[in-house]
């Protein structure tokens, strides 16, 4: 089995997701925000505030890189990870991609009382839509596209299991 890695826009449900995917196929489920918060000893928030996005940017590639080369597992990513063209080759080449998608009313409901994401610092509907115009298309370079608007976490679980067979008998991954 590859590495499974969940990409997607805050909030689509990368991380509920996967761990769910993970425990039903008997992987380890790794999220690179908690990898790097381990490395690095501090929130990401923290990081951002204190080294700015572009030292996070740098830390979070290098950690991309090395997690994936101890797979098989399901992993995790923040939704900014594919903002660097060598992190979206580094997933294509190292696992299978899946892109969760939501519609922005959902990840606005999902979205509005977490306070602990630096991006959404200024008003979550208004960042919300704003990223989300800035990422169109940022995810649409993964095989495998998931839309977890009203769905169960099972459904998503379940539908993410059956596209991966799918996608690995047709030669696809």
């Amino acid at each position: 089995m590859k590495n499974l890695i969940l990409v997607g826009f805050m909030g689509t449900g990368k991380t509920t997701v996967g761990a769910a995917l993970a425990a039903s196929l008997g992987l380890a489920h790794t999220d690179l925000d908690t990898a790097i918060v381990d490395k690095e000893g501090r929130s990401i928030p923290k990081l951002f505030e204190e080294r700015g996005e572009t030292y996070f940017r740098d830390v979070e590639s290098a950690e991309l890189s090395r997690l994936l080369n101890e797979g098989p597992q399901v992993l995790t990513t923040g939704g900014g990870v594919v903002l660097r063209e060598q992190n979206v080759k580094v997933m294509l080449e190292r696992g299978i991609v899946i892109a969760l998608h939501a519609t922005v009313e959902e990840l606005i409901r999902r979205l509005k009382n977490d306070t602990a994401r630096p991006l959404l610092a200024t008003g979550v509907a208004e960042r919300v839509t704003a990223l989300m115009a800035e990422r169109a298309g940022a995810y649409d370079f993964a095989p495998i596209q998931v839309d977890t608007t009203g769905k169960s976490l099972e459904a998503i679980v379940e539908e993410i299991k059956q596209r991966v067979v799918e996608s690995t008998e047709d030669g696809k991954q």
